[in-house]
């Protein structure tokens, strides 16, 4: 922020969190600027077209009628309450979504800046689901200048800056994107293709492997692997901590991610459950998911040294080793021609639960020597760490400049800078041109 500048003069807010204030300004409670409004139940207005309906994650699905049509700021009441959205078209709210009917002279768009700077954490009720009283939302004190116009022009300033922080952000998802796929080409085509060019071809004879190296053979998965489902365990077995049991959501994009709602078995039940323990270097797949999107069919391999236990719509794929290694087989799991033969499956509901000889009857290529598998996952490893780098990179950099929106944000409504005299660059261009030319 060192190239803005600050107020003239600042006085002391009152409220510990805002500090210091521009001298001029004023504490206002977010009741004094808007009156917020209780969502509805949106099951009777729903409908295939229409009015959106908002809720904490942005619209969902339509309505057939509309509960408020000027614009206005949305406010978790329950859920994810911590990400306030600027709304500006008729819409229905549902009910664990407060809207603002705004008071006359104050905009929306500043509101939604101000309300981006809620300490939610400081109310949010202590359950399991976070939760914000209308009361502690509106008895929250903001710094507010006076004047209108003063409103006006830094909600400008933000409007033009975190637009150009948002492209930036933009790009960096667009990259990454492109590096995944790039990523997954590579893989794809080191488990079908190797990794010489010159080699001879044949025919594999499965329309998603094409043509494959000649001396590689072709056959299903299960005569290189063995596949154990999981358990079916109780919930009213689960504890706050101990043995973690894997479930679907655990193998999260081809990652293993603990964090995602774990469930835990008491330590002392392990070896009654020892056939369904998961150790590090297990192979695991995910059973259950939306067929028609890559939202199933994952598959990790466990990094980690702690005893995990297999829960249902999980299963362990073993390779036999003597023909097929533990990472070629896991490249095989993410390659394009195993995945389009798995989407291929037919399928009679939305949810596709494959079965053990779904995820095995499915039919590979590998070369017959291991040391040529050991050559193929060498240069995947490389190049993947290549473009995992990559990657990393532009996440570090999406995150530094969501950082920095934030802290424009903040700087700017609660007067650590001063934007009073800021004109849009195209506008100070041309008053620069003209200074220059008199």
């Amino acid at each position: 922020m060192a190239k803005y500048k600050a107020y003239p003069e600042y006085k002391y807010s009152g409220v510990e969190w805002l500090g210091l204030m521009p001298k001029s300004w004023t504490i206002c409670r977010l009741k004094n600027l808007a009156t917020i409004k209780n969502g509805q139940d949106y099951k009777s207005v729903q409908a295939d077209d229409g009015y959106p309906v908002m809720g904490s994650g942005g619209q969902f699905t339509f309505a057939s009628k509309f509960m408020y049509d000027k614009p206005s700021v949305l406010l978790g009441r329950k859920g994810t309450i911590d990400k306030p959205l600027y709304i500006n078209e008729p819409f229905w709210t549902v009910d664990t979504m407060y809207y603002t009917e705004l008071n006359e002279g104050f905009d929306a768009k500043y509101l939604h800046y101000l309300a981006l700077t809620i300490q939610f954490s400081r109310y949010s009720t202590n359950t399991a689901l976070p939760s914000m009283t209308q009361e502690h939302l509106s008895n929250y004190k903001f710094s507010v200048p006076k004047a209108e116009s003063e409103r006006k022009k830094i909600t400008e300033f933000l409007d033009l800056e975190t637009a150009k922080i948002d492209n930036l952000i933009e790009k960096q998802q667009i990259l990454i994107e492109l590096l995944k796929e790039k990523r997954q080409a590579v893989i794809s085509h080191a488990v079908t293709k190797g990794l010489n060019p010159d080699v001879t071809m044949k025919d594999s004879g499965v329309e998603w492997l094409g043509e494959v190296p000649a001396h590689w053979k072709v056959s299903k998965l299960k005569y290189l692997t063995s596949i154990q489902g999981g358990f079916a365990f109780s919930s009213d077995s689960f504890t706050h901590e101990g043995v973690q049991i894997l479930r679907i959501g655990n193998l999260y994009q081809n990652n293993l991610e603990l964090e995602r709602q774990p469930i835990f078995l008491d330590v002392n039940e392990l070896d009654r459950f020892r056939d369904f323990a998961i150790c590090k270097d297990d192979i695991l797949m995910s059973l259950t998911g939306t067929l028609g999107k890559r939202d199933y069919g994952f598959a990790i391999k466990v990094d980690r040294d702690d005893v995990f236990l297999l829960n249902q719509r999980v299963a362990k794929i073993t390779p036999d080793e003597t023909r097929l290694c533990r990472d070629f087989l896991l490249y095989i799991l993410w390659s394009d021609s195993y995945l389009n033969q798995l989407y291929s499956l037919p399928s009679g509901t939305k949810q596709a639960n494959l079965s053990n000889s779904n995820v095995t009857d499915i039919l590979v290529a590998c070369p017959a020597e291991i040391s040529e598998q050991k050559s193929i996952i060498e240069m995947v490893i490389k190049q993947m760490e290549v473009f995992d780098s990559l990657m990393d990179n532009s996440l570090n950099l999406m995150e530094s400049l969501q950082e920095r929106r934030t802290a424009l944000i903040s700087a700017a409504v609660t007067g650590k800078i001063d934007v009073r005299d800021w004109v849009p660059p195209e506008t100070q261009d041309i008053e620069e041109t003209q200074e220059a030319t008199a």
